[in-house]
Parts: structure tokens; sequence; C-alpha cells
């Protein structure tokens, strides 16, 4: 123990100082330290619930009550540590016996709901986490606590808008996961040794999750907050969904033919963030090259959206129905779909070369990018070059910029093919440039 630290406890008897209250390795301002982190996570979770309290409503614990509940966590963590792990669960139980209490007598007043009781609870688990040098884990739970609670109006609104067909949608989908995910076999399999059903059906997990936030996203902030809102998220479940759905709706409201098309613009500007966050999840190395154009793609994607909106008219409102993404005989399709795409894109490479990974690229991208992006993101960890794969996944994303143009042609209203097609025209201009300068390099 150092001169400064003995100083500063002079005043403590001789065996706590010589004791485990500073354990050698232990330094008192850390241990200040950590304790400011604990107060201003209490502080945190206790002002929103000072803020989420009516004038006239009792609450059990504010922006006072909430830091000395960490506070009495910390030092319920570090007196634990220092004599006996057998102290935190009796403080603890005691603690929880008063919140009991405090609800019970409480619920007998008429009020409802115990959410300010049970973020007591956990404030006072964090501050124990902070002393126990779980800081970021404690920050980051403390700002999802505080995110629930500050998202109570619109996690009602949600659920309230949740269907019966949304709740056996995803319920199946769940169960199915978590039953047949671990009984498939974790090889490859198969001609050309390239299947991996575990590996598929994770795909098929990852891409279904991140259509379901876009769908949990448009149900949070209402599907009546505009076109152009429901757009941007819509591309974040499926851009060629999206497109297809707006498409059809003009031809019911010709008035908003115009921001129906400006809502795929702005979806299939979200196309290339979601490509980004594929890459990113499966495959560092080649995101080292993409990431910047795929950036630019769809910062330009929303410009050219949003420069188009200044010529339209009218309100940009109207309601969008969303189907629920997560359904099984969806799930099932874009699984045997990857397994096709992965098999013939390996094929292709075998015994066509480059250009055969170029074709299958193309004709994959009419239908979704997803997959291939997967594929050639998985050819790209064994042996594929980086070269072929940028250029790749250019010629999908252009493919399927095309695709959507076409059906905006077909199913959409004139004026929606009017700006629909300029905007997805414009948007592939630098894919196609950048897709050059990647095959002449």
């Amino acid at each position: 123990m150092n001169s400064a630290v003995k100083d500063s406890l002079s005043f403590l008897p001789e065996y706590l100082k010589s004791n485990q209250f500073v354990a050698g390795h232990e330094d008192v301002f850390i241990i200040v330290q950590k304790l400011a982190i604990a107060i201003l996570i209490g502080f945190l979770i206790g002002l929103e619930r000072e803020h989420a309290r009516q004038p006239a409503e009792k609450t059990f614990a504010g922006i006072r009550t909430n830091p000395l509940i960490s506070i009495l966590g910390f030092v319920d963590a570090l007196i634990s540590s220092y004599f006996s792990l057998w102290y935190f669960p009796i403080i603890f139980i005691g603690f929880a016996a008063l919140v009991t209490v405090s609800h019970v007598f409480s619920a007998k007043e008429g009020r409802r709901g115990a959410t300010s009781e049970i973020s007591a609870l956990l404030v006072f688990a964090l501050g124990a986490l902070v002393y126990w040098n779980f800081v970021i884990i404690a920050a980051i739970i403390a700002v999802i606590v505080t995110g629930f609670l500050t998202l109570k109006i619109p996690l009602h609104k949600f659920a309230g808008k949740v269907s019966e067909e949304d709740l056996y949608a995803t319920l199946k989908l769940a169960v199915i996961t978590i039953i047949v995910l671990p009984l498939l076999p974790n090889e490859t399999v198969g001609p050309l040794n390239i299947l991996n059903p575990r590996m598929i059906w994770l795909m098929v997990i990852f891409v279904s999750g991140i259509s379901f936030i876009g769908y949990v996203l448009t149900k949070l902030l209402g599907e009546d907050r505009g076109i152009t809102i429901t757009g941007l998220l819509g591309g974040l479940a499926s851009s060629t969904a999206t497109t297809f759905s707006f498409a059809k709706k003009s031809t019911e409201a010709n008035e908003l033919s115009y921001n129906f098309a400006i809502g795929i613009v702005m979806a299939s500007s979200v196309m290339f963030i979601r490509t980004f966050i594929i890459i990113l999840t499966f495959s560092k190395d080649l995101l080292r090259t993409l990431w910047l154009p795929l950036i630019i793609f769809s910062c330009a994607g929303i410009l050219i959206g949003l420069l188009l909106q200044k010529r339209i008219e009218g309100e940009n409102h109207k309601n969008i129905e969303m189907q629920n993404p997560f359904k099984l005989k969806s799930a099932l399709y874009f699984g045997t779909a990857f397994a096709i795409i992965i098999f013939l894109s390996k094929a292709a490479q075998v015994y066509l070369g480059h250009g055969g990974i170029y074709a299958a690229s193309a004709v994959a991208g009419v239908t979704s990018i997803d997959a291939i992006v997967l594929t050639i993101s998985e050819l790209f960890a064994q042996n594929l070059s980086e070269k072929v794969a940028v250029a790749g996944i250019l010629i999908a994303l252009i493919s399927n910029n095309l695709i959507k143009a076409l059906i905006s042609i077909i199913w959409g209203t004139s004026n929606l093919k009017k700006y629909a097609v300029l905007g997805l025209t414009l948007m592939s201009i630098l894919p196609a440039i950048y897709l050059v300068y990647i095959l002449l390099s």
C-alpha cells in the first residue's frame, strides 16, 4: 500500500488498514472512480423514473433514491469482497424485502405495475457489477434498461399492433430454430463439399433477423408516419418486396404515386446498408474494400430521393401494411435458395471461372441480394479473389436495382414509373462506374 493511501486511511483502526479494506492490489482512488460510475448509472435510471412520474403520482424510487440504491449495491459488493461473500445475498434479500413491502402497499393504494420496483433491484445489481469490474456490461445494461423504461408508450402501442398471425409466425420460427439448429450437422456435405446445413440455417436466422428488425421498427414508429419513412424501414427488411408493395399500392392511390416512387428509391438506398451489415458480419476482410463505396452508394441514393421529393406535391402520408417477415415458408424458401445459389456459384467458379460468378450474381440479384452476398462472402473466405468477390457483389446490386425498375414499370402507375425508374437508374450509375474500375484494374 503506498504512502498516500496510508495517509488517507489514518483515521481508521489499525486492523482495517492492515486487513482487507484495501487489499494491496486495489487502490482507494480506483474504488472512488468506480463508485462515481455506479452513482451515474443510478442517476441515469432515476432521471428517467422521475421524468416518467405523473405530478401527483408516488413512485418507489426517483432521481435521488436510485443513486442511493446503486451506492448500496456497490457498498454491499465491497463489503462482501473484503469480509465474507455471505454479506451480499443477506443485504440484497433485505433490500428485496423492502421493495416487496413497498409494492404491496402501493398495490393496495391502486398503483398498478412493478416497473419502478424491478428497476430498483436492477440498479442495486448494477452498482455491485461496477464494483466487481463489470463496468462496460453494467453501463450497457443501464442503457438498455433506460431504453425500455423510456419506450413505454411506443412498446405498448407495438404490443397492441401485434396480430395473432404475427405472434404465431414468430413463435413457429423461434421454436423450429431452437429445435432444428442443434440437430443440423456442422460439416460440409454433398457435391463439391460446399454445403454446410448448420451454416445455411444460421444464414436463414440472420437474414430473417434483419428483416424482423425492419418490421418491428415499422410497427413501433407506425405505418402511418409517411411513405418515405416506411420505405427506409422497408428497405431494411427487403427493398425488392417494398418496391413490389409500393408499385401495387400506387394503382390503388394514384394521387400518391410520386410518394410511392420516392419510397422505392429510399428503400433501395437502404439496400446498400443491408449489404454492409451482412459483409461486416461474415467477411470483415472483404469489407475493407467495400465499406466506403457502400456508404457512398447509400448516401447518394438518399440524396437522390430527397432531390426528387422536392418536386413532389401532396401529402406524404398513407397507411402501409407491412407483413411479418418471420414466416416458416419464407425461411425455408430462403434456405433452399441460398443452398442452390452457393452450390451453383461454387460450380460456376470451378467449371466456368470468373465469368460463372458474375453470371450467378446477375441472376441471383433478380430475386434478392442477401443470398448472393452471403455466398460470395463464404467463397471469399475460402479462395475467391477479392476482385471477383467485389465485382460479383456490385453486379448483384446493379441487377437488383434493374429488376426493381422493371417491377415499377410492370405493376406501377405511369407517375410512379417516371420517378422510380429515374431514381433507380441514377442510383446504379456509381456502382456501375466502380464495377468498371474494378474489372479494368
